[in-house]
């Protein structure tokens, strides 16, 4: 269960959550607080700004009642785009991931009463600079509701599976499931969730060559199968799903159930069809096939309802803050506006329809921003 801290964090406003975030500058010289600056940036990117220049141009527009409501003293100049730079430029990521995950958590609602949580990986190829690699973030989206529960940078020396423990250990996941893509069927990371208190959902693929064929050899032709069909946009998708008890030369740890996934998609006549196994920690009597099915679906619609978000609706890939901590930040500030959207307006809002309306009307973002969410 959340803290006590946790769920009275989750029931202030988002302007004071961000207020305990620790402001990187010498106190000296300081003229706006570090909470105005990261309201004005969220502020903007709420009404689709996709650069620092547009996020101060906005700023600049905003009626001096709107200034106040972020904190800013009215007849004061406002923070310029250089101060914004430089902010964010110098933030300390984990700093303000830490306060965003605190506020977010209790937020992320249930499926079938359960709390899924997925992981899942983004490069920010714009902000590649000489030598130096484009940063690799992995996310932690909650199901239910889209918001993004937490985000942590990928070592530039290693790659996503030690990264994945490191950013759910701050998050209470005690009853929590977690779905993840292959690259994360290892037996360190299930052992892992499972110390946690939680379970899993995993795909299985070529990375786990003793497994797949372990599970590709049971007799999934005398194992009941459970069919639907979905169409739209000109394509007919049947999916098959099967599920046995697994058995003990299944040697995963955990492992409760294998599960099979038969994918026959038709567009204008021509089949393709893939077939996918998981692994699930969650016995049959706590979870149907059908509802494995749906997380595992859900963990492969993470492309389109993050990371295209941002890629198309705020330009990621193109934006120009390369150095320090700004692209991390950045993105972090991107995953906070999708989420403020999503918690006000329903998990299927229409992010870019939704900016464009607060860009006309930027009391609707400064409301988000400065009064409890509900």
């Amino acid at each position: 269960m959340p803290s006590s801290t946790t769920t009275a964090l989750s029931r202030q406003p988002l302007k004071k959550v961000l207020e305990g975030v620790t402001d990187p500058r010498d106190r000296r010289g300081v003229r706006h607080p570090l909470v105005s600056v990261l309201c004005l940036a969220v502020t903007g990117i709420l009404a689709g700004c996709r650069s620092l220049t547009a996020i101060w141009e906005h700023a600049a527009d905003l009626e001096p009642a709107d200034l106040e409501a972020l904190g800013l003293e009215t007849g004061r100049a406002l923070p310029s785009e250089s101060t914004i730079r430089r902010v964010l430029k110098d933030l300390d990521p984990a700093g303000l991931d830490a306060r965003l995950t605190s506020w977010f958590f209790t937020r992320t609602g249930a499926i079938a009463g359960r709390r899924v949580i997925a992981v899942d990986g983004k490069t920010m190829r714009g902000a590649r600079t000489g030598d130096n690699p484009a940063p690799h973030l992995l996310a932690a989206p909650g199901r239910a509701s889209g918001v993004v529960v937490g985000q942590r940078r990928v070592s530039d020396k290693s790659n996503e599976i030690p990264a994945l423990p490191d950013l759910l250990a701050p998050m209470d996941l005690d009853g929590a499931l977690i779905t993840a893509d292959a690259m994360h069927t290892q037996r360190s990371t299930a052992q892992w969730i499972i110390s946690r208190g939680a379970h899993y959902v995993l795909t299985v693929k070529n990375n786990q060559p003793g497994l797949k064929r372990a599970l590709e050899k049971l007799p999934w032709k005398d194992v009941p199968a459970v069919s639907s069909v979905d169409t739209g946009h000109g394509r007919r998708v049947r999916r098959t799903v099967q599920a046995v008890e697994a058995p003990a030369r299944v040697d995963f740890p955990g492992a409760a159930q294998a599960i099979r996934i038969r994918r026959t998609r038709t567009v204008k006549g021509r089949k393709h069809v893939e077939v996918v196994h998981l692994i699930c920690s969650l016995p049959m009597d706590q979870a149907q096939p059908e509802a494995v099915a749906s997380w595992a679906r859900g963990h492969w619609t993470i492309e389109n309802r993050l990371h295209w978000v941002r890629d198309v609706v705020f330009d990621e890939d193109r934006h120009q803050l390369r150095t320090g901590n700004g692209p991390q930040i950045m993105a972090a500030l991107r995953n906070l506006a999708i989420s403020l959207i999503r918690l006000a307006h329903g998990a299927t809002a229409p992010i870019a329809a939704t900016t464009r309306a607060m860009a006309r009307r930027p009391r609707r973002a400064i409301d988000l921003i400065t009064q409890p969410i509900t």
